[in-house]
C-alpha cells in the first residue's frame, strides 16, 4: 500500500507510528518535512562514522524548536495577565515536595484499567488514543518508596521506550529523592501520582481536577511539580 509523505510525517503524532521525538513532523509543511528527514538521515551517516550521536541530536532538537514556534506576526494564543502561583513561604530546603506526571505510570498490582480492561498493552493504547481523548482520566498512586521494578508505565501519546528504561524521564522520582538526600529540598512527599496525560481536557476541568485539588489540599505538601509529557 502507498503512503504519502504527509501521510508519513502525520503518522508519528497520535499515530500508527507515534514517536514523541519525531512527533514535530506533523507541524512542518511535507516539503520542510522532507528536508528535515533528509538532514537527520544524513547526521546519522555521520554518526556511523563518527561514533557520536550529539550532531544528531542538536539537529533534531532544532528541527523541533522550528516546528513548534509561532509564525511570525501570528496572535498569541494564549495570553495570561496573571499567574495563580503562590510564592514560597519558606526555602526550597525546607519545603516537602510533591509530585504529579502526565506520563501514564502506575504500580503494578494497581492497574486503573483503562475502559474497563486489565494488562491492557502499550500498542493496544496506541491503538485506542482516540478513545483516551474522550474519557476523563484516573489518577494513579504511586509510593514515593515503590520498588523501580513494580513501575508501569502506558500511554496512548507517547513512545514509552525511553520511559520503560528509565522512568526518570517522565516520572522523575528518583531525582527528588535524590535531591532530598543532598539538602536541595527538604523532603519528598510520600504518595506521588501520574494520569495518562491524552485526554479529554474538558472532562479533566470539569471531571477529575476538581476532586484532584482537594486532594492535593489535603497533602502535607509545601511545592507541587507538575510534569507535563
Amino acid at each position: 500500500m502507498s503512503e504519502s509523505l504527509e501521510g508519513f510525517k502525520d503518522s508519528f503524532s497520535y499515530g500508527t507510528r507515534n514517536d514523541l521525538s519525531f512527533k514535530f513532523l506533523k507541524k512542518l509543511s511535507p516539503e520542510l518535512a522532507g528536508e528535515a528527514i533528509r538532514q537527520i538521515l544524513e547526521a546519522i551517516g555521520t554518526t556511523f562514522d563518527t561514533g557520536s550521536v550529539e550532531e544528531l541530536h542538536e539537529l533534531v532538537i532544532d528541527w523541533q524548536a522550528a516546528a513548534y514556534a509561532p509564525a511570525e506576526g501570528a496572535a498569541r494564543t494564549y495570553v495570561y495577565e496573571d499567574t495563580p502561583w503562590t510564592p514560597l513561604a519558606k526555602p526550597l530546603s525546607d519545603c516537602r515536595v510533591g509530585l504529579i506526571t502526565s506520563s501514564g505510570h502506575f504500580v503494578a498490582g494497581d492497574d486503573p484499567e483503562p475502559f474497563g480492561l486489565l494488562d491492557m498493552t502499550q500498542a493496544e493504547a496506541v491503538e485506542r488514543i482516540q478513545d483516551f481523548m474522550k474519557e476523563t482520566p484516573v489518577l494513579s498512586a504511586i509510593s514515593r518508596d515503590a520498588d523501580v521494578a513494580e513501575l508501569r508505565v502506558r500511554h496512548g501519546g507517547y513512545d514509552i521506550r525511553s520511559a520503560v528504561v528509565d522512568h526518570n524521564v517522565a516520572f522523575p522520582r528518583d531525582a527528588l529523592v535524590a535531591a532530598a538526600k543532598s539538602g536541595r529540598i527538604g523532603s519528598v512527599a510520600d504518595v506521588l501520582y501520574s494520569f495518562p496525560g491524552a485526554t479529554s481536557q474538558g472532562r479533566l476541568r470539569r471531571k477529575a481536577l476538581p476532586g484532584w485539588i482537594e486532594m492535593i489540599r489535603s497533602l502535607d505538601i509545601d511545592v507541587l511539580i507538575l510534569v507535563p509529557v
